[in-house]
């Protein structure tokens, strides 16, 4: 039953009483410190409750409840009858209930208030700190219990909630921010919650047992009268009731850890803390938790505080090491011995040191331990590593079965590096995901402070990758020896094996080491699969994430036939990898990556660094010829099914192998086609540095091997010159291009098809010379052989109609471009699908094509199409994928969104300058556009320092001629202008000007744009004769290379038709100026929408001259 408050018809509350399940699902709760003349129940009965002060508060609460829609509220004050002593007891009961159930809980502090002229928090903060409510033992429950708790001064205006609060509540307080946030109660020991509570007053001191019955979820009789002694000592019972059972007394023994090491300043695992306790809490049956795991993953530091957090829970806690019989043996005498010592009447031994044999001393414990109502204890199996299990043959092996209490009661967990083990709930324990947890442990051993601030401390935890055992050792060593994170990093890194004999034992960890931890496990897996022993040291040789099947499936006669049987079929290999997954060494990949082969197997990387060191002390040179051999010759071609699947997962184990080349740790000897292959993976996945390497090696190994005009020679060579096109080395490419086009003409002739691709990607790189004609001659002779050659519909053809369509697009020929996009695209979505990268580089292109003919909606839909396509196969870094993301931060730009143009600008330049470096030209163009951007913004010293990084970036790849260059040069022009610099940038638009009729023609777009700013300047300069043909000049040619329909929505074009109507209007030209104004207007309002701002400018402008225009017609 409870009585809830609400606001009758004439704007007074009244009460109302629910039963069950009538009990609304909604209302609002207020929680308040009781001052004078607070209104009672019988005072609404009555009607006095509204001469009282204390209805001012009540009111509060209903008008705010109002506010958030909800009919009815509780008040403590007004909504028990206190005159009733069997329904306080209830009330005193229900209490915590009534507040979790609430929805809203609001907080009203009498003696906090906001300046009314300074409502920043340092005004209100300290009384807040200092509130009374804070100290009052019936609000404690009144802030754990709601999910809701909102914070109200005495003007009643809002503070904050619990949420936004926390930090204040929890140091004020001192409650855990997880209880704050809604954590079961159950998992904070009973001293914990006592804790909370031991500095609040209440006015009458049996109250201060009264006002915890909810946080120890327990009811009992509320006995007034009885007083504050009597109340505790009943409270304590009742949970001592709750959390042992009745007649605990009989089987209660003294909690003590003697033989196990102590766990200060446990960090983390509060998720699988809770998990434990919920899964061992119960009715006394029979529970058992599996902590299985790597080894030094902290098992047993987690069964330890377990133990430690919920000791109150238990009247029994004993601690066995199981990790072989004998000691599990010397684990039983002393329980019994402890057992003994406090129940000696009721312990079957009566000498259980010397004079019993050990069986009889198990018997003896387990049947204690199966007494009646002995269901409270816990007993921790620590270390059950060697289990007795189907395909364990090592007569050792311990079955932990014979060793439990034969009743189904108590509680048990069992800590293993074992997965197998089956019985009971089982929870694997992982390393730690939050950099801040592994930095914690590491300045918990070190004794070092101000770790979270420390990049090389952040460094070294991130090479830890969350392992404890790892953590604690690093932190123990720099504990005791005077060097810096960093130093131990290195120290990691070039001599593990070393620094790891040099480190200090640990005494919580039971082999000590991280250099020994995993020798037992190791032993184990040798005697069940000699195969799965020889993979964990084979695996040494690739990266430690991520190997799988079809990777070691490219064994040859010439290998050893262990790795022809390991990966002799997949039932084969899953057994082989299944023994390594049991004992903790790898688990299986389950992350949401789409595969196109089999699922794959990671290990942790201190696990792989033991591998390397330890397993491969004495290094083996044909098995690190072998793994990169397997790498190599997995590469996919295009032919392959969605061949960026597969390349990406391939790149890290690629890593491994440039280290193994780099460090002299492979012998180089026929290696070439496997250094070509990778570095055909390294430039499709942008990583040009590391291909550049690969590709280098490759050609050393086929002089040496092969003659230089043999195919797999000038192959290398052709690769070479791709990629040193993309670098922006365009002499270095041309001149690795035409060694190659001599070299296949000579072997294959002018129609081989090899011949046809390299003269392809000339025509590719005279494009980005801006040497148009003979990219067109070099297109056109491609073409013509491919079509020949393998037909229209051939991904070969395609890629070079896909390049015509660039062509024309550079050359102001958009129809013919579009025609080229069509064609590939359709093509491409025949051959590869919608998803494959060559079609979505033409879905790119088509974006470029319709954001240049100002159809920016369909733009966007070919760019966003593209960037969901190229993330998904390349990542968010390839350099494939930042273009997408630099020509959106164009559209962008074009559609006036300047925080999203500057964030797609800022992403894309810090990709280029990562994967490509600051001198790189895409990095460049991406700086240039920013120039730009700022420009627009008004930040014209931010966008100088970009136009000349990118000038003189341009300048130093491409020449003083280049379009890029002059692209450039025409921006600055632009900058200068608005600077007023008129003279600077006449010069400057003059330069661009003869460089783009070179390079482009009279009647390119990029040419027009130039002669528009120019006709701009000489605007600015009154020299309006000039003016007039500079934009009559770039109208015409708008027409001529767009064609009208296509001239009135291209921007660049649309802002010449406002310049040329300004111009005019100028001029006082009013009708002639009109017409210009309206077809920009038009422009803008079917490209950029009605509400842009330059659309709503030239509304403006055309209302204004419409005006001029009725008021000389009305002075006529």
């Amino acid at each position: 039953m409870i009585r809830l408050l609400q606001y009758n018809n004439d704007s007074e509350f009244c009460l109302t009483t629910f039963f069950g399940d009538k009990i609304p699902q909604k209302y609002a709760i207020l929680s308040h410190t009781w001052e004078a003349e607070e209104v009672t129940f019988k005072d609404l009965q009555v009607g006095t409750g509204a001469k009282k002060a204390g209805s001012n508060k009540i009111r509060f609460c209903g008008e705010q409840a109002k506010r958030d829609g909800l009919q009815y509220f509780w008040v403590d004050t007004c909504c028990i009858d206190k005159s009733s002593s069997a329904e306080l007891s209830e009330a005193i009961n229900s209490m915590f209930r009534w507040y979790r159930g609430s929805t809203k809980c609001y907080v009203y502090l009498s003696d906090v208030l906001k300046s009314a002229i300074n409502t920043n928090r340092l005004s209100w903060e300290s009384a807040f700190q200092n509130s009374k409510w804070f100290t009052r033992g019936w609000t404690l429950q009144e802030l754990i219990a709601p999910t809701s708790v909102e914070f109200y001064s005495k003007k009643k205006e809002l503070l904050g909630d619990k949420s936004t609060l926390e930090r204040h509540i929890c140091e004020i307080t001192g409650i855990s921010a997880k209880a704050l946030r809604g954590s079961p109660l159950f998992s904070f020991s009973v001293a914990e919650r006592m804790l909370w509570a031991k500095q609040r007053k209440t006015t009458r001191e049996k109250d201060q047992a009264y006002s915890l019955f909810g946080i120890f979820d327990i009811s009992m009789p509320v006995i007034y009268g009885e007083g504050k002694e009597k109340a505790i000592k009943r409270l304590r019972e009742e949970i001592d009731k709750a959390s042992k059972g009745f007649n605990r007394e009989d089987f209660s023994v003294v909690f003590s850890f003697s033989n196990v090491s102590s766990v200060e300043r446990f960090v983390a695992r509060e998720t699988e803390l809770i998990e434990m306790h919920k899964e061992l809490s119960g009715d006394g049956s029979r529970r058992t938790v599996v902590l299985h795991g790597l080894g030094g993953i902290g098992k047993t530091q987690l069964g330890v505080a377990y133990a430690m957090r919920h000791k109150d829970s238990y009247s029994a806690i004993f601690w066995l090491n199981i990790k072989d019989e004998n000691s599990l043996k010397q684990s039983f005498a002393k329980v019994a011995r402890q057992i003994s010592r406090e129940h000696p009447s009721n312990f079957r031994l009566s000498n259980v040191d010397t004079n019993e044999s050990f069986d009889k001393v198990i018997n003896a414990v387990k049947a204690w331990l199966s007494r009646p109502n002995n269901t409270r204890w816990l007993m921790i199996f620590d270390n059950y590593n060697n289990a007795k299990l189907p395909g364990n043959i090592d007569p050792a092996a311990v079955d932990i079965r014979q060793f439990l209490p034969e009743s189904y009661q108590g509680s048990i967990i069992i800590t293993t590096r074992l997965s197998q083990i089956r019985f009971g709930h089982s929870i694997q324990i992982r390393k730690f995901r939050d950099v801040y947890d592994s930095l914690e442990i590491l300045s918990n051993a070190s004794r070092r402070k101000g770790l979270r601030s420390d990049p090389d401390a952040i460094k070294l935890a991130e090479e830890l990758d969350g392992l404890p055992l790892a953590l604690a050792t690093a932190g123990a060593y720099l504990d005791q020896v005077a060097v810096s994170f960093s130093d131990y990093l290195r120290l990691y890194k070039q001599s593990w094996k070393q620094l790891q004999k040099s480190s200090p034992k640990l005494d919580s960890y039971e082999d000590r080491t991280l250099y020994s931890t995993w020798q037992i496990s190791f032993d184990y897996v040798k005697q069940q699969n000699s195969l799965s022993a020889k993979l964990l040291c084979f695996w040494a040789y690739f990266d430690s994430q991520d190997l799988w099947l079809e990777l070691l499936q490219h064994s040859d006669l010439n290998d050893p036939d262990w790795v022809r049987q390991l990966a002799n079929d997949e039932v084969s290999f899953h057994q082989v990898v299944r023994v390594l997954s049991n004992h903790g060494f790898v688990e299986a990949d389950m992350s949401s990556q789409e595969l196109v082969e089999s699922r794959g197997y990671s290990m942790h990387g201190c696990v792989h660094s033991w591998t390397v060191h330890v397993l491969n002390q004495a290094w083996d040179y044909d098995l690190s010829k072998l793994a990169t051999k397997f790498v190599g010759a997995h590469v996919p071609g295009e032919q392959n099914k969605r061949p960026w699947l597969t390349q990406r997962r391939l790149l890290q184990h690629a890593t491994r192998c440039s280290y193994m080349f780099s460090n002299g740790l492979i012998k180089e000897d026929d290696m070439a086609p496997i250094c070509h292959n990778l570095g055909i993976l390294y430039a499709d996945q942008g990583k040009l540095v590391e291909a550049e390497q690969m590709f280098q090696r490759a050609l050393r190994g086929e002089k040496k091997a092969w003659s230089p005009e043999h195919t797999s020679t000038l192959s290398t060579v052709h690769n070479l010159g791709i990629l040193y096109k993309n670098q922006g080395g365009l002499i270095k490419a041309e001149q690795m291009y035409q060694r190659a086009l001599q070299g296949y003409e000579n072997a294959w002739g002018p129609e081989y098809t090899l011949t046809l691709d390299t003269v392809n990607n000339l025509g590719n790189l005279y494009a980005d010379q801006g040497k148009l004609v003979k990219a067109e001659q070099m297109y056109q002779r491609a073409l013509r052989g491919k079509e020949n050659a393998w037909g229209p519909e051939h991904t070969s053809t395609l890629d070079t109609v896909n390049n015509f369509g660039i062509l024309y697009k550079n050359q102001g020929k958009l129809v013919e471009a579009e025609q080229m996009y069509q064609r590939a695209l359709r093509g491409y979505e025949k051959a590869w699908g919608p998803e494959h990268t060559s079609t979505l580089d033409t879905v790119h292109n088509l974006g470029i094509l319709y954001a240049d003919q100002g159809k920016l909606v369909k733009a966007e839909q070919m760019y966003q199409r593209a960037l969901r396509g190229k993330r998904k196969a390349w990542g968010p870094e390839h350099t494939s994928t930042l273009s997408t993301v630099h020509n959106l931060g164009n559209l962008y730009a074009d559609q006036a969104k300047l925080v999203e143009a500057e964030q797609m600008y800022q992403r894309a330049l810090q990709g280029y300058e990562k994967a490509c470096g600051f001198e790189h030209t895409s990095t460049l163009d991406t700086v240039n556009n920013l120039g730009i951007l700022y420009a627009d913004q008004g930040k014209l010293v931010k966008a100088e320092q970009m136009y000349q990084r990118a000038l003189q970036g341009y300048q130093k790849a491409w020449g003083p001629e280049h379009t890029s260059t002059l692209d450039t040069v025409n921006n600055l022009g632009i900058l200068y202008s608005d600077q007023g610099e008129l003279v600077k940038a006449e010069q400057l638009y003059q330069r661009a000007l003869r460089g783009k009729e070179k390079a482009w023609g009279l009647e390119h777009v990029s040419t027009l744009s130039t002669v528009h700013n120019l006709g701009n300047l000489y605007t600015d300069q009154g020299k309006l004769v000039e003016a007039e043909q500079m934009y009559q000049r770039a109208l015409r040619g708008y027409e001529k290379a767009l064609g009208t329909d296509s001239t009135i929505t291209y921007v660049p074009a649309l802002n010449t038709f406002w310049a040329f109507g300004s111009f005019l209007e100028l001029q006082a030209d009013v009708a002639k100026s009109r017409t210009m104004y309206a077809k920009a207007s038009l422009g803008y309002e079917k490209v950029l929408g009605p509400e842009h701002p330059r659309s709503q400018s030239l509304r403006h402008k055309l209302r204004a001259l419409d005006a001029v225009v009725e008021n000389v017609a009305l002075e006529e």
